[in-house]
């Protein structure tokens, strides 16, 4: 298993402890802050494992399928966390998970036409967004300025997120229309 991998791999084996806690009390409050640094250093490995498989030529259809699933796990797993801590309304990330569950489906049936469709530059600002209003909210600052930015922040996540899959679906509309073709 190359470097890559293993990077990945390791994300997915952080999210446990990320929400382990998340969720329990801990303490003088550390719990939140321990989670937040396993966010943050999983959200790294995510940055880390694209670039070292481009950069080095170690791309492999393992990396393919468990780098998307093992950001949606991470993503998904955090705003789980918030909706249960009273962080976050649950209407928005059924949105964003709504979101996740649609994009993956258009590239189930691209991939079944052997169709490989690359994360567009709204789908990465989407990314960055949405893992900054999870910092953000995770970090919880108690102050009216910090929660000005958040605020602004969650908006700009949420419209990124609809605008990406719109986006999405636009431009590769010619994948379903192939699938129904052939039928």
């Amino acid at each position: 298993m190359n470097l890559p991998n293993r990077l990945t791999v390791l994300r997915v084996l952080m999210i446990p402890f990320f929400v382990f806690f998340m969720m329990k009390d801990i303490p003088a409050g550390y719990g939140k802050w321990i989670a937040l640094a396993i966010f943050v250093l999983a959200s790294l490995t995510d940055m880390l494992d694209g670039k070292i498989a481009r950069k080095y030529n170690l791309v492999t259809n393992f990396g393919k399928f468990m780098d998307p699933l093992a950001d949606k796990l991470l993503v998904c797993s955090a705003l789980i966390c918030l909706v249960a801590a009273g962080k976050l309304a649950a209407w928005m990330v059924i949105v964003i998970i709504s979101r996740e569950f649609i994009i993956s489906g258009f590239r189930l049936i691209a991939s079944d036409n052997g169709v490989v469709i690359a994360a567009s530059y709204l789908g990465k600002f989407k990314t960055v967004f949405q893992m900054a209003m999870i910092i953000l909210l995770i970090a919880d600052i108690k102050n009216d300025i910090y929660a000005l930015v958040t605020g602004i922040v969650i908006a700009v996540a949420l419209v990124l997120t609809i605008l990406s899959l719109i986006d999405y679906i636009y431009k590769n509309r010619k994948v379903m229309s192939s699938e129904q073709d052939r039928n």
